[in-house]
């Protein structure tokens, strides 16, 4: 997809400085930029390479004053990261057509309802009672299960499995090989040593605008329902347990592992390999370093943790100042 400097000032609101008819066709960082991308510099600290760059156009603030030549065309505008991400989405959303299609070898029940415009790829399967809504882009090799309902502008990548009776919202992104509504891990200790597997029969439920992982698994409840609220974006390789509720807007980086019958609140923030133990609240806008590990409830809204077992941030800190000391007597 290519587009000339000028196109790009039309659709950014922005103004040239230099040739208005330089091409580009893809993005590229700064500091790697070559011929034909177009990149962008917001941050002081990546000034030399608006002077190195080799990237045909870079996007700068209207404020910006060189103080060296620049090779590049100038694309000036009001705040230059905010029209880089702005960009993106026109870009990606051009490419996003939407369009009926019905693969040549995927398969739908009878009894199953298509929205108007639904991209449905080659060995796919929908199964009986469920719904697709308008717009969504279903890509190759998915499993949606009977009574799966799916709601309108979704996109579910390719190898992605739906279990029976879950409920996707709408404009959510569920990435290739992620599960929803498997068996939570629940089984029972017998006097001779065994297991008994103990049954599930809940579902789970996704909100709207939504966006989960590549490899990342959302477990169905064992009686109701594990639900995901709206705006959770959730990375790949993580693990959500049956019974769990995750709270709106909360996000999680890769390998977070959330036990099962955990209550998140909303705008929560977790960084990579966080494990979170069963059956604990944790309140609204917390947020926890990489490889925390929380063991019980977080009662108080706001505040920041570190550690395993997690310390309040700044608690975690002086503690390991401690540790060091220990170390070296």
């Amino acid at each position: 997809m290519e587009f000339k400097a000028k196109d790009l000032a039309e659709i950014l609101k922005g103004r040239v400085d230099g040739d208005p008819e330089t091409v580009v066709s893809t993005f590229a960082r700064i500091e790697s930029g070559r011929p034909g991308t177009i990149s962008f510099f917001a941050n002081p600290k990546y000034e030399k390479y608006v002077y190195t760059s080799k990237a045909s156009i870079i996007i700068v603030n209207d404020t910006f004053v060189p103080k060296e030549p620049v090779s590049a065309t100038l694309l000036r505008v009001e705040d230059s990261y905010a029209a880089v991400a702005s960009l993106m989405d026109y870009v990606t959303a051009m490419k996003r057509t939407y369009t009926d299609h019905r693969g040549r070898y995927s398969r739908r029940r009878w009894s199953s309802k298509i929205g108007k415009k639904v991209y449905l790829g080659d060995f796919s399967y929908v199964g009986k009672h469920a719904s697709v809504g308008d717009y969504t882009k279903i890509y190759e090799q998915v499993y949606i299960g009977d009574n799966v309902k799916v709601g309108k502008h979704c996109i579910i990548y390719p190898g992605v499995k739906i279990y029976a009776d879950c409920v996707i919202g709408d404009y959510v992104i569920i990435h290739s090989n992620a599960v929803i509504g498997a068996d939570g891990f629940g089984f029972a200790p017998l006097e001779d040593g065994t297991w008994k597997k103990i049954e599930h029969t809940g579902n789970v439920i996704i909100g709207n605008n939504v966006e989960i992982g590549a490899n990342s698994t959302v477990d169905k409840s064992q009686m109701g329902s594990t639900v995901i609220h709206d705006g959770v974006k959730i990375d790949n390789h993580c693990q959500i347990a049956h019974n769990v509720e995750v709270g709106e807007n909360t996000v999680m980086a890769a390998m977070t592992g959330i036990a099962g019958s955990t209550k998140i609140g909303r705008h929560c923030i977790f960084g990579g390999q966080v494990g979170v133990a069963g059956h604990v609240t944790i309140a609204d806008n917390s947020s926890f370093a990489a490889q925390s590990g929380v063991i019980s409830s977080i009662k108080e809204e706001g505040k920041a943790y570190m550690g395993s077992p997690c310390l309040l941030y700044r608690d975690y800190l002086r503690s390991y100042a401690l540790f060091k000391k220990a170390g070296k007597h």
